[in-house]
């Protein structure tokens, strides 16, 4: 196809938002800033002369594939319906919206089934091309390298296969312009030395990694601290207070008492205690004392012989017993029965327990490590809870902070999760948008890292592998922000106008609320109204509605249900 044409980018310029109150800016759900292209041209320099021409050269343009695959991740979500070739000018239009050179398609030809792509494009008032200028003579050699990586790692994503841009013509070569040509990298001679720029550099991977581990050692050494906590993540001061204090518990043999609110994965900070202990090669069992009808705990905890009651044919052993020389972790303690706290107080005083039905004691080597979300001390001056009992499992009290004290936790929870869940469900979710994680580290968490987990669980079975789950999958009725100015189609800014309602009568809602009026119904046919205008387009419906298609796509999906 010749002389492409560039499809309207008023769908683009309406997902930037300028929001000067929180000092951000957004493009879509990616956090982007504004910076002098001077600063571009300091910073280039600067890396030529401490790492030399190849290596700078090598880190912009992975510094720019990277960006490119993140655009090519949104232009599948902010154009699914239109054809694959205006779907695929989000990338050169976005190049041009962000300021950093004019695009024009001129050959490009490409099918998706396939996998074949063959492209040709002019830039014009390439930024690097112009710094570049500025600051120095001819060059003999094309100097875009950051708009090269971006080229190429865009259409790599989109087109679903390795495929490399060269630059035939450089503005900073002397050319009128700059010429990118693009096609599958088998299709290069050189191959392998232009994947090799785009690969990171095993020696700066080593001296990063070197680095890092020199100062995750210094932050261990002036922490006082040993090991992270097994099987656990995180790095703020709440976590790693927390952490310590099961680290030392860890080589004793008290008994501890884990406090906290519902959902702050007591049983993993358990987990890590038992892993940390001399126990750590014996059983773990981990018991919920709430899910345990009281008629039948005791049998659970320690046990039965046959015949004890109805149905207990054959004898066997309860949950201390398979834990004996281990560890055992009963969550919820608070929820047992008097007579279950009777018989755990003798495992405690005297190492040893009858099963139920039984005439004779056995003897347990157990470590208890004790949990609740209610405050054991008022369960005992309701008479709730053993006084006896609570002195002997408060030896070692260790709270587990919530999740809101932890916020600096969020991001590594997140990654953690969405890992756990691409392998479970065999699938590639790149992690959650910069608007989302803003949104994760805003939110008050009542469930904690429990409802973490399930959000993330959630979004990765909403989101199509390759791509990042978004606000409105984690949050569905968030609103969009007030207070922030957009770009209108003439490329000025405006503020959208608030969703407060006017001080004056309105004449149309007067007439409905007058009437047998019900809003979720108005809205059902409004959104009717809009998706046959639209021709069953859900992003042009959305364009029609003013919101975005996330929030469209919501709404269709709860009016499935609606006859």
């Amino acid at each position: 196809m010749d002389n492409p044409q560039l499809p309207s980018n008023e769908d683009l310029l309406a997902q930037i938002r300028f929001d000067p109150d929180q000092g951000t800016i957004w493009l879509n759900e990616q956090r982007v800033m504004l910076n002098p292209t001077a600063a571009w041209g300091v910073l280039r320099d600067e890396l030529v002369e401490s790492m030399g021409v190849q290596r700078a050269r090598a880190l912009l343009m992975r510094f720019g594939y990277r960006t490119g695959l993140r655009d090519a991740e949104l232009a599948r979500k902010l154009r699914p319906d239109l054809p694959a070739e205006q779907a695929f000018m989000v990338g050169p239009q976005l190049h041009s919206i962000r300021g950093l050179v004019h695009v024009t398609p001129l050959e490009l030809d490409f099918d998706l089934a396939k996998g074949t792509f063959s492209g040709r494009f002019a830039w014009r008032n390439s930024f690097e091309a112009q710094v570049y200028l500025q600051h120095h003579d001819v060059s003999n050699e094309p100097v875009c390298w950051s708009q090269l990586g971006y080229a190429s790692g865009y259409t790599t994503y989109f087109i679903g296969r390795p495929i490399i841009y060269k630059e035939t013509a450089c503005a900073a070569c002397g050319s009128a312009h700059c010429e990118i040509v693009g096609k599958p990298a088998e299709e290069w001679e050189d191959r392998a030395e232009t994947e090799r720029l785009l690969l990171r550099d095993s020696m700066a991977e080593e001296l990063f990694a070197l680095q890092s581990q020199l100062s995750e050692l210094r932050d261990v050494v002036q922490a006082g601290e040993q090991d992270t906590l097994a099987n656990s993540v995180g790095r703020s001061r709440a976590f790693r207070e927390a952490s310590k204090l099961i680290h030392r518990a860890a080589a004793s043999r008290a008994n501890v008492l884990l406090l906290g609110e519902t959902g702050v994965s007591k049983e993993v900070f358990a987990r890590g205690l038992h892993v940390g202990s001399p126990r750590a090669e014996q059983p773990f069992v981990a018991v919920n004392c709430a899910s345990i009808p009281p008629d039948l705990i005791e049998a659970e905890l320690f046990g039965v012989e046959k015949g004890a009651y109805t149905g207990a044919t054959v004898s066997r052993p309860g949950k201390f017993e398979r834990a004996h020389r281990g560890t055992i972790f009963l969550d919820e303690v608070v929820e047992l029965s008097p007579r279950a706290q009777a018989a755990l107080l003798r495992v405690l005083q005297e190492g040893e327990l009858e099963r139920v039905g039984g005439t004779h004691s056995h003897k347990v080597d157990v470590r208890i490590v004790a949990a609740t979300n209610e405050d054991l001390k008022q369960a005992v001056e309701k008479g709730k809870f053993r006084a006896d009992l609570y002195y002997r499992l408060n030896v070692y009290p260790v709270h587990i902070p919530p999740l809101r004290e932890r916020i600096e936790d969020i991001p590594l929870l997140t990654e953690h999760f969405v890992g756990k869940y691409n392998t479970m469900y065999g699938k590639r979710i790149l992690g959650v948008s910069d608007k989302a994680m803003q949104a994760l580290m805003h939110y008050r968490w009542p469930g904690n890292i429990r409802e973490l987990e399930n959000m993330i669980e959630r979004g990765v079975i909403l989101t199509d592998s390759g791509q990042m789950i978004d606000i409105h999958t984690l949050f569905p009725t968030l609103a969009e922000a007030g207070g922030m100015m957009a770009i209108a189609p003439s490329g000025r800014l405006h503020t959208p106008p608030a969703p407060d309602a006017p001080s004056a009568p309105d004449t149309l809602c007067e007439q409905l609320l007058n009437e047998d009026f019900r809003l979720d119904q108005f809205e059902a046919r409004l959104i009717h109204t809009a998706m046959a205008r639209a021709d069953g387009n859900v992003t042009q419906a959305a364009r029609l509605l003013g919101i975005t298609r996330p929030q469209l796509a919501y709404r269709l999906d709860k009016l499935k249900g609606v006859k």
